[in-house]
């Protein structure tokens, strides 16, 4: 009985930290936005920042590795280059994250 208990303490906290994390993501993109009407470069990467992290420890809450998620980051980018994204046809900038997500392994 009492694993029972714990079980369900697990997955209820378990369900408030996913919830919790949705609303920091939310309240990270809306300030992101509120953030580019200020112009201000530093408030705008504490958001960016905020909004990077927040999605990866998502990601594990919901059973999914940091490593699985980079995989599906690199996948992302090279089969958006290889359908031509307009950030990519305008101005390169996913070449350029490849080569530096490839830099940093």
């Amino acid at each position: 009985m009492r694993n029972f208990q714990r079980n369900d303490v697990d997955i209820a906290k378990n369900i408030r930290m996913i919830e919790w994390l949705k609303t920091e993501l939310l309240e990270n993109v809306a300030g992101l936005f509120r953030g580019f009407l200020k112009g201000n470069e530093t408030v705008l990467l504490d958001f960016l920042s905020n909004i990077v992290v927040f999605s990866y420890v998502l990601a594990r809450r919901l059973g999914i590795d940091f490593h699985e998620l980079d995989r599906s980051v690199v996948q992302k980018v090279e089969r958006s280059i290889e359908l031509g994204h307009e950030v990519e046809e305008w101005y390169g900038d996913l070449s350029d994250l490849q080569e530096h997500m490839k830099r940093k392994r």
